[in-house]
C-alpha cells in the first residue's frame, strides 16, 4: 500500500468524508485484503457513519488476523458494546486487558461499559486501576470521577483537582468534566468549563442546556431563560433535548410561583428515564406546594425507591437488612475514656473554627448565611472533611471515635495541617476571618472534632422533628448515608433520634460551648436572633448577619437543596408544615417522642 492511499484515507477521515474514507479503503482492500492498516481505518469508518453491524464485522476480521492484538480487542470490543452486545463487549476488553495489563486504554473501556451496565462498584475498581497504570491521562481521571461520585466516593475530588491544566477538551469529554463537577458542588469550575465550551460550540444543545441548568442554580434565571430560548431556535428538538427542556422549564415555574404550569409540564413530559428520580422529586415539591399532599407523597414515594436501587447497586450495605442508619453515629466516648485522653496543645477559640451543626434541613444553611454576611467569618459550602480524615486514619488502623485517645501531639497537628489544606482546596481563604465549618452532620463527630479543636464553639440548629423529617423526605441527597436514612419517614425518625442521642451524650461528656438556635425563634425575632448569635461569638456588630439574603445573592452559588430560599429575607412558609401530613406522621410520631420532649415540641405534636 503506497503512502499517499493511506494520507488520503486519514485525510478523509479527518475531514468527516466517512463515505470517501470507506471508498478508498475499499478499493486499495481489492489489491492489499490483509493489511492491517487498510482494514483498521474501513472498520472506523463504518463504526463513523453508525453502521454497527457491519463495523463489528470489520473488527472481527481485524482480530482473526491480528488474534495478539490489544489494540483491536479493545476497538472491537467498544464497537459490540456502541451495538448493545454488552457480554460479547466484556468479553472482548478482558481479552484486550489481557493480552496488555499496562495499558489504562481497555480497562476505561471496560470501566464505561460497567457503568452501562449498572455495575458502579466494579466499575470504580476498574477505573481507579486505570488511574493508577495512567495517573495524568484527563479521560482516565474523569471517567473514574464519574464511577466515584456515582458510588458516593470522596475519592472523585481528588480525581479532578487539577482540571485547569487539561483544557481545552474535547466537547464530550468537558461535558463529563463539567457534571461531574457540579455534582461535586463546584458550580464555579462547572460554569467556566461550560461557558467555554459554549463560545467554541454556540450550537450545541447538550451544551446549553447543561450550561442553563447551572445558570439556574447559581441563582442567573434570567440567563437560564434565554439559553433555553436559544435551544427552542436552533431545531426541532429530539426526544431527549425536548425532556430536558420540559424539566428545565418546569424548575423555573416552581421558582416563579406558577406551580399549575410547572406540574402540567412534568405531567406532560414525564420522566426522562425509567431512572430518573430528580423527575419524582421534583413533582413531589411543586404537588406540596399546591397542597396535595397524596400526590406529593406518591412522588416522593417513587423517588425514593428509585434512589434505594441505585444505591443498592452502588453501596449495598448501606440498605442491608441490619444496616446502621448513621454509621459515624455508632461509636460513643465515655467519660472514663475522655479521661485518659493526654493533654495536647491546640488552637484556641479565635484560631479554630465556628461549627454550625444539626440535622439536615434545621436551618444550618440559613444559620451559615448569616454568619458569612460578617466580614469577621468566613463560611464555605458544606464538605465531608472529617469523614474524609476519618477514612484516612482507618487506613492507618486508627478507628473514630474508639482510638481517637491514641492520637499524639504529631498526629494532631497533622490533622488539622490536612483539614485545613481541604478548606483551602475548596476556599480562597481568608485568613484575618474565622472559618465557619458547616456541615449538618458534624454533630456525629463530636469527640474527633473536639480532639482537634477543644476550644471551638458549636451551634446547633434546631427545628420541630417533624418540619425537619418531611423536608428532608423531600430532598434529593447526594450523600449515600442520607439517601439510606431517607428510604421512609420511620427511617427518617431513627436516624434523627439516633443522631441526637449521639450529640447530647458527646456534648455530656465533652462539654462544648454551644449555642441552640431554634428556627422558630430566629424567623420570629431575626435582629433579636442575631444579637444572640453575635455575642455568643463575641462579635462587636450583628448588623450584617440581619442582611444575609444580600449577602447570600452576591454569593450566587450555595450547594445545599435551599439554596433557592436562603437569597430571600426570613419567612415562615416552613412552620408546622408537616401537619397537612399528619396521617403520615402517626407512625412516626412515637419514634419521635424522646427527643420530641427533650426539646419541647411535645405539645405541638399532640394538637
Amino acid at each position: 500500500m503506497t503512502a499517499h492511499v493511506t494520507l488520503a484515507i486519514s485525510a478523509a477521515l479527518d475531514a468527516g468524508q466517512l463515505s470517501e474514507a470507506e471508498r478508498l479503503c475499499r478499493a486499495a482492500l481489492q489489491i492489499h485484503p490483509q493489511d492491517e492498516r487498510l482494514l483498521l481505518f474501513l472498520a472506523v469508518s463504518l463504526q463513523w457513519q453508525k453502521r454497527l453491524d457491519e463495523a463489528v464485522a470489520a473488527y472481527a476480521r481485524l482480530i482473526d488476523l491480528f488474534p495478539t492484538s490489544s489494540v483491536h480487542w479493545n476497538n472491537y470490543g467498544a464497537a459490540l458494546h456502541a451495538n448493545g452486545a454488552h457480554d460479547e463487549a466484556q468479553a472482548a476488553f478482558a481479552k484486550a486487558i489481557d493480552l496488555d495489563p499496562a495499558n489504562a486504554g481497555p480497562r476505561v473501556s471496560l470501566g464505561l461499559l460497567l457503568l452501562d451496565r449498572r455495575q458502579p462498584a466494579a466499575a470504580r475498581d476498574t477505573l481507579l486501576e486505570a488511574v493508577r497504570l495512567d495517573p495524568n491521562l484527563p479521560m482516565v481521571r474523569i471517567h473514574a470521577a464519574r464511577a466515584c461520585n456515582f458510588c458516593r466516593d470522596n475519592a472523585a475530588e481528588e480525581l479532578l483537582k487539577d482540571w485547569q491544566h487539561w483544557l481545552p477538551l474535547d466537547e464530550s469529554l468537558q461535558l463529563a468534566l463539567a457534571y461531574e463537577k457540579l455534582t461535586l458542588g463546584d458550580a464555579r469550575a462547572a460554569q467556566t468549563l461550560l461557558e467555554d465550551l459554549y463560545r467554541r460550540a454556540p450550537d450545541s444543545s447538550e451544551v446549553i442546556l447543561q450550561l442553563a441548568s447551572v445558570y439556574e442554580r447559581v441563582n442567573r434565571v434570567n440567563d437560564a431563560r434565554a439559553l433555553l430560548h436559544r435551544v427552542e431556535m436552533l431545531s426541532m428538538p429530539d426526544e431527549r433535548v425536548r425532556l430536558e427542556l420540559a424539566h428545565q422549564h418546569a424548575t423555573l415555574a416552581l421558582r416563579d410561583g406558577d406551580l399549575a404550569r410547572a406540574r402540567d409540564l412534568l405531567d406532560e413530559a414525564g420522566p426522562r428515564a425509567v431512572t430518573d428520580y430528580v423527575h419524582y422529586f421534583l413533582l413531589g415539591k411543586i404537588c406540596d406546594k399546591q397542597k396535595d399532599t397524596h400526590a406529593a407523597m406518591q412522588a416522593l414515594e417513587i423517588a425514593h425507591r428509585l434512589q434505594i436501587e441505585e444505591i443498592e447497586l452502588a453501596r449495598p450495605e448501606r440498605v442491608e437488612a441490619g444496616a446502621p442508619v448513621l454509621p459515624a453515629a455508632i461509636g460513643r466516648v465515655t467519660d472514663a475514656e475522655y479521661g485518659n485522653w493526654p493533654q495536647l496543645i491546640a488552637p484556641g477559640a479565635q484560631q479554630s473554627p465556628i461549627f454550625i451543626v444539626g440535622f439536615p434541613r434545621s436551618g444550618t444553611t440559613l444559620l451559615e448565611q448569616m454568619l458569612d454576611a460578617h466580614p469577621g467569618l468566613q463560611s464555605m459550602d458544606e464538605r465531608p472533611f472529617f469523614n474524609i480524615l476519618a477514612d484516612q486514619l482507618a487506613e492507618q488502623g486508627i478507628l473514630v471515635p474508639q482510638d481517637i485517645g491514641r492520637l499524639s501531639q504529631p498526629d494532631c497537628d497533622e490533622l488539622r495541617r490536612r483539614y485545613l489544606a481541604l478548606v483551602c482546596a475548596k476556599i480562597d481563604r481568608q485568613w484575618i476571618a474565622q472559618l465557619v465549618d458547616k456541615n449538618p452532620l458534624n454533630m456525629l463527630w463530636v469527640p474527633f472534632i473536639h480532639r482537634l479543636f477543644p476550644q471551638a464553639k458549636f451551634i446547633l440548629a434546631l427545628r420541630h422533628p417533624c418540619d425537619v423529617l418531611l423536608s428532608c423526605y423531600m430532598q434529593n441527597f447526594r450523600s449515600g448515608v442520607l439517601v439510606a436514612a431517607s428510604a421512609s419517614l420511620e427511617r427518617l425518625a431513627e436516624a434523627y433520634v439516633t443522631a441526637m442521642r449521639s450529640w447530647l451524650r458527646h456534648v455530656e461528656v465533652f462539654q462544648p460551648r454551644v449555642l441552640v438556635s431554634r428556627y422558630e425563634d430566629l424567623v420570629a425575632d431575626v435582629s433579636a436572633h442575631s444579637r444572640r448569635i453575635a455575642e455568643f461569638l463575641e462579635l462587636e456588630d450583628a448588623t450584617p448577619l440581619e442582611r444575609f439574603d444580600e449577602r447570600a445573592r452576591e454569593k450566587g452559588y450555595i450547594a445545599t437543596p435551599s439554596y433557592t430560599q436562603v437569597i430571600e429575607p426570613v419567612n415562615r412558609k416552613g412552620l408546622n408544615r408537616w401537619q397537612r401530613y399528619r396521617r403520615e406522621f402517626e407512625p412516626v410520631l412515637p419514634i419521635l417522642a424522646p427527643m420530641l420532649n427533650h426539646w419541647g415540641y411535645a405539645t405541638e405534636a399532640e394538637g
